[in-house]
């Protein structure tokens, strides 16, 4: 469902409303237990050593792997992210206090409701994924995993995007353009490798 408000594009899907320029992370879910914490507590874990450089983005949407079943390989929800903390594994898992990771850190990004996309976005070709940094536009347009990756001039804004986010952020990436061009070179190397 789509609606205009003054004057911008809204776009309402499981009655969320989110914007086309919303930044959103494409991000991994191995497990469907971890699908079921996002759903029913409201936040999904990144371990810091692994997160991407940004983190505080508008909204999150799930890439299914393996275990899922019928529904692997594919994007089918999403979620609005409401804020970013750091917190320890064993502090959001405290059943597996005895983890190797217990101790480590992660980001906890804090989330709404999930929601179903309009429609299912398979992959035709990658399987393997750690993150991706796409629009709320291409989340409702894209046929396939590899188109939502953003290519061309949109680069220029994703950069832009980011770059505001991580100097508002508690990251301290500040101006350093070589930490910018470390965040984007997942995002250029995949988009180059789809095309």
């Amino acid at each position: 469902m789509r609606m205009v408000w003054r004057g911008k594009l809204k776009n309402y899907i499981g009655g969320v409303m989110f914007e086309p320029t919303d930044l959103f992370l494409v991000a991994v879910v191995n497990d469907p237990r971890d699908l079921e914490l996002a759903r029913l507590l409201g936040w999904y874990r990144i371990p810091l050593r692994h997160a991407p450089k940004v983190v505080r983005v508008d909204g999150l949407a799930f890439y299914l792997t393996a275990d899922f079943g019928a529904e692997r390989w594919s994007v089918r929800y999403a979620a609005k992210v409401r804020g970013v903390e750091m917190v320890r594994r064993i502090d959001l898992l405290q059943d597996e206090a005895g983890h190797p990771r217990a101790q480590e850190e992660y980001y906890k990004l804090q989330l709404g409701p999930l929601f179903a996309l309009p429609r299912t976005i398979p992959t035709h070709g990658w399987k393997r994924l750690t993150f991706l940094y796409t629009t709320g536009a291409k989340l409702l347009t894209a046929n396939s995993l590899e188109d939502l990756a953003i290519r061309g001039t949109e680069q220029q804004l994703l950069w832009g995007a980011l770059r505001e986010r991580a100097e508002v952020s508690d990251a301290g990436y500040g101006e350093d353009a070589s930490a910018w061009q470390d965040a984007l070179r997942l995002f250029i190397d995949w988009s180059s490798a789809s095309e």
